[in-house]
């Protein structure tokens, strides 16, 4: 709810556009634990669905897409949540902004460069703020192996290896050449995101190599891409993602003095484990599963309130997109690519970590 001067009382308040499936199982119901953010209006395809779950998340307004536009232009919303398959993330975003209303988009931020640098500006023209979706940035097991890489407990980071799979059901959009869609887009960005903070840097140059299987779900994408990644002072890195082997997601941080595995690494369904080995010692820290999309929200709802700029901006979207182009370039044409190399201001920190106790209160339709 909106009060005088664009200040806000008691929570900000969202259109959840696109109400498939990480919206029914993640942000619906963590929106709600937050207490500083509301769910007042969705946008969908499917009216019979939306009104569905408008009922049962006590949310007032159900739009089309086609009513987008009215949706905007009415005050039913300070902020947007944006969960449209990948092509369609600019389109939506510049008109929120357009609007004057917030943008939190799911990654990857955009289908290309140029569209995620459209996207920063229209957001920075609007005065609004613009948040890539980076969950893991507000998740506690995550900040805390940055902490102990920051703080010398592996000596030089000099390895980074990781893997992310689960099996892919049939005719997801995922699969979908024309959304931009593949094992790399949608959870290699997790992996290439990781390293950039655990190195604190950007890569160089990538080399990519993919595979072509006779399975028909992968006619229009890859099942499986790997990916290297070269940085500054020789520092390298190696992931491999998958839509085609069973769920794994984790990932190990070679130093000098030591390493980092972190188990469960990038699931928001599962508690995360970080382990510590330094010769002999083994230290091992389990953090239990926290609501990581009332996280995610609850961070930029302060944000918003704060008219603070929120960590996971729009450049941080455009810096993974940078690399996500230039692996795929790489593997089309089977040959090592160069990264402009932009290296960023901030990393995730303590102060950006929210807690939130999972619900149990969801509904799937």
């Amino acid at each position: 709810m909106r009060s005088g001067g664009g200040r806000f009382e008691m929570s900000v308040r969202y259109a959840v556009v696109g109400a498939g499936w990480i919206s029914q199982v993640a942000f619906l119901p963590g929106a709600g634990l937050t207490g500083n953010s509301k769910v007042t209006a969705i946008v969908s395809g499917n009216p019979a669905n939306a009104k569905r779950l408008a009922d049962f998340h006590g949310i007032e307004h159900v739009f089309s897409y086609e009513q987008y536009d009215e949706m905007l232009a009415a005050d039913h919303v300070d902020a947007v949540y944006i969960a449209l398959p990948n092509s369609m993330h600019a389109d939506y975003a510049i008109r929120a902004a357009g609007a004057g209303k917030h943008v939190l988009v799911e990654k990857p931020l955009a289908v290309s460069e140029e569209e995620c640098e459209a996207m920063i500006a229209a957001a920075k023209e609007a005065g609004v703020h613009l948040m890539t979706a980076y969950r893991l940035h507000n998740e506690p097991g995550t900040v805390h192996a940055l902490d102990l890489i920051r703080n010398g407990a592996i000596g030089d980071p000099r390895l980074f290896a990781s893997l992310f799979s689960f099996m892919a059901a049939p005719g997801n959009h995922r699969l979908q050449a024309e959304h931009w869609g593949g094992p790399l887009q949608d959870i290699g960005v997790y992996c290439i995101n990781a390293v950039r903070h655990a190195f604190a840097d950007e890569p160089v140059q990538v080399l990519a190599v993919r595979n072509h299987i006779g399975d028909p779900r992968f006619r229009e994408v890859e099942e499986t891409i790997a990916a290297t990644l070269i940085f500054p002072e020789g520092r390298m890195a190696q992931f491999c993602a998958s839509f085609g082997a069973e769920q794994l997601d984790m990932y190990r941080i070679a130093g000098t003095e030591g390493e980092i595995a972190v188990e469960s690494a990038y699931d928001f369904q599962t508690d995360t484990i970080v382990r510590l080995t330094r010769g002999k010692e083994v230290t091992e820290h389990r953090f239990a599963q926290t609501d990581q999309f009332a996280g995610q929200t609850g961070y930029f709802s302060d944000c918003i309130m704060a008219n603070a700029s929120p960590e996971a901006d729009g450049e941080e979207g455009l810096a993974d997109v940078r690399i996500l182009k230039a692996i795929e370039k790489s593997a089309q044409r089977g040959t090592a690519q160069n990264v402009e190399r932009k290296p960023r201001p901030c990393h995730p920190t303590n102060e950006m970590v929210r807690k939130f106790e999972p619900t149990t209160k969801r509904l799937l339709v």
